[in-house]
């Protein structure tokens, strides 16, 4: 190869001055590795040259046995995947360093969240698809999708979502007996095949949003 580098000047486009010294445009930094294991054999680089760097200019050169070593060190150098699961602490961690003017769009399709304090939440832009969901009293949902959710409770306590806004909301096809909308915002909401047998309707907004609802004996 050191042969072919000094021989065939179009093909690297290398240059020779006056003392017969030779110019290769290629990076030193990056060579020195290839040439000390065209020396001895050993692929040695130190910690501050970028294998990535090494393997292009080995690539460069065409020296395959080289080229092999570089693969399997930059595989064996990459850190394991953490598949654990994400803590408070850094969920936390991630909030905070969200800027203030940006959305959180999170996505919690099928989630059960019966048991969880959603009072006063900001949910708008949700994805709440098929969740079990109760208590989301005077939260905000606006936007939110809670296609086919669960508002019921097997124990018999039902849904208090009282004073919840839920402003073009798609809650198509959800479960919602005995579910308390009292004084909700439901103002363009899409609320077609939703069951709302016993539901508490009373002051509630449900402008554009009557089309294909099974009442029953909803206290409007």
């Amino acid at each position: 190869m050191l042969a072919h580098m000094f021989k065939d000047k179009g093909v690297w486009g290398n240059k020779q001055d006056h003392r017969g010294a030779f110019l290769i445009d290629r990076s030193p930094e990056y060579f020195e590795p290839i040439l000390n294991y065209l020396r001895h054999g050993q692929l040695i680089v130190n910690d501050s040259i970028n294998l990535f760097s090494v393997l292009e200019e080995a690539r460069f050169f065409g020296i395959d046995s080289l080229t092999e070593h570089l693969e399997v060190a930059i595989k064996n150098s990459q850190p394991p995947e953490d598949h654990s699961p994400i803590s408070r602490k850094e969920c936390f961690r991630f909030l905070l360093a969200t800027p203030t003017k940006s959305e959180l769009l999170c996505n919690l399709a099928h989630a059960n969240l019966c048991c969880a304090n959603l009072e006063r939440a900001h949910l708008s832009g949700l994805v709440l698809d098929c969740a079990n969901i109760q208590g989301m009293l005077c939260s905000n949902a606006e936007g939110a999708s809670l296609k086919l959710c669960n508002f019921e409770d097997p124990s018999g306590l039902k849904a208090n979502l009282e004073g919840v806004n839920p402003k073009g909301v798609d809650m198509e096809g959800s479960q919602m007996t005995g579910i308390n909308l009292r004084v909700a915002t439901l103002k363009n909401a899409k609320l077609e095949n939703c069951n709302l047998r016993g539901a508490t309707l009373a002051g509630t907004d449900l402008e554009n949003c009557l089309s294909s609802i099974k009442f029953f004996s909803s206290m409007i």
